[in-house]
């Protein structure tokens, strides 16, 4: 009997990233995961994976916007053969963003059965209730670690809400309703969660997965139910946890819910890996799931993707117009360079610009930023004051400001940034 995976108590230490250190890192593909490394952010395809040239083409999207992570399904025998040449396709085109196979109810076998498939991807994902129920879910569970320690992969064990182990839920259920002051449905079903996440990484490590190689999810769709059954895992274990709030939805509700979801945790110290999975508009763009992942930790301080632009919402004091047009083309500007500044300036990530319409707290966010411009509002002067590096240095005027703005924002991160070839 192996020891126990939960720990007593949350022992884990705050690290510069803000989020808990784990006891343990799991590598996935060039990727680690845990311990003092940054909050890797994931994202999935939604492809058939049998479509190897759509396949490939929307990894490489996700990749080059930043997913550090791409999940693929893995769910019949055509998608199996697919992932080998997938992988060739992204190699040869210098994409080497790890992939990982998302199985669910024939896992077991697709694995002994493809074995180029199963040696190709870098991590495997399982949810332990759609292995079969009884008997039979101990011996599919078990033919999936088997090839996953024989390979030397790691698995993320992912339990969702809605396709918890049947048999245990009832079993809790039961047991509930026999209590003198049975607990809610919500907090069953947290309960429920956990134990299925932990007990499943405790009958892996005996069936010898390493436990260096192990992950842990607990997907749901509500927030709160999220957010405390998260909190609950992250005090009795120290495997590093993948977060994500399941079912999103579309729009703004998918953007709020899953910003709120993943912002609690992440201040709180909790998430080792993150995704926003967002119903994206039919025809929609995919890679906003990554964007949102990233805005969510560089908002928190916990990471730097790109430069940000800090402007203010307008009044009735503002030239609304103008400051609103400049602050829109600054970022554009910024958004366009960022891929180029990537490999010549990474540290061009930290950038900070200010974009603002009055007098008011203008000239203070102007000087709190790496370069600032303070637009003329109504009633003051047709000069904007730019600040660089808390300092004023000179006044824009014309219809040129807008151009001039953004040469002084490719002078500055050449001066700063382009001295060391680092760009550090």
């Amino acid at each position: 009997m192996t020891k126990p995976l939960s720990v007593q108590g949350n022992t884990a230490q705050q690290t510069k990233w803000g989020h808990r250190r784990t006891t343990r890192v799991t590598n996935v593909g060039r990727v680690p995961i845990g311990g003092f490394n940054p909050v890797v952010v994931q994202s999935m395809t939604d492809t058939d994976t049998a479509d190897i040239a759509g396949t490939t083409a929307q990894v490489k999207q996700l990749a080059d916007a930043g997913s550090e992570i791409v999940r693929v399904t893995v769910n019949n025998d055509g998608a199996a053969r697919a992932v080998p040449e997938i992988r060739k396709r992204l190699d040869g085109q210098g994409c080497d963003v790890p992939i990982v196979g998302d199985f669910h109810f024939i896992g077991h076998r697709l694995l002994r059965e493809h074995r180029d498939m199963a040696r190709t991807l870098d991590k495997f994902r399982i949810n332990p209730g759609n292995v079969g129920r009884g008997p039979r879910h101990d011996e599919n569970f078990a033919a999936f670690i088997d090839v996953a320690r024989d390979l030397g992969k790691p698995v993320r064990i992912g339990v969702n809400a809605g396709s918890l182990d049947p048999d245990m839920l009832v079993a809790k259920m039961d047991a509930n309703a026999r209590r003198p002051e049975p607990l809610s449905g919500d907090e069953v079903e947290r309960e429920a969660l956990i134990e299925s996440a932990i007990s499943s990484a405790e009958a892996a490590v005996e069936l010898g997965l390493p436990e260096n190689r192990i992950i842990i999810s607990c997907k749901v769709s509500r927030v709160n139910q999220m957010v405390e059954t998260y909190r609950e895992l992250a005090r009795r274990t120290d495997i590093p946890l993948h977060l994500g709030l399941t079912e999103a939805g579309m729009g703004q509700k998918g953007v709020v819910a899953t910003t709120a979801a993943l912002s609690i945790l992440l201040s709180e110290g909790i998430g080792d890996t993150i995704r926003s999975s967002l119903t994206p508009e039919p025809g929609g763009d995919r890679t906003k799931e990554v964007r949102l992942c990233q805005d969510i930790l560089q908002s928190l301080g916990l990471r730097s993707f790109r430069p940000s632009v800090t402007a203010c919402p307008g009044c009735g004091r503002t030239t609304s117009v103008l400051f609103r047009e400049l602050a829109r083309d600054i970022q554009s500007h910024l958004d366009r360079k960022m891929p180029e500044w990537k490999s010549k300036y990474p540290a061009a990530a930290t950038l900070k610009v200010a974009v603002m319409g009055c007098v008011v707290n203008g000239p203070g966010e102007s000087r709190a930023a790496d370069l600032g411009i303070s637009l003329p509002g109504s009633g003051e002067a047709p000069r904007a004051p730019v600040f660089i590096d808390g300092k004023r240095v000179t006044f824009l005027e014309g219809s040129g400001i807008a151009a001039e703005f953004i040469q002084m924002v490719e002078d500055y991160v050449g001066k700063r940034w382009g001295t060391d070839s680092a760009g550090q």
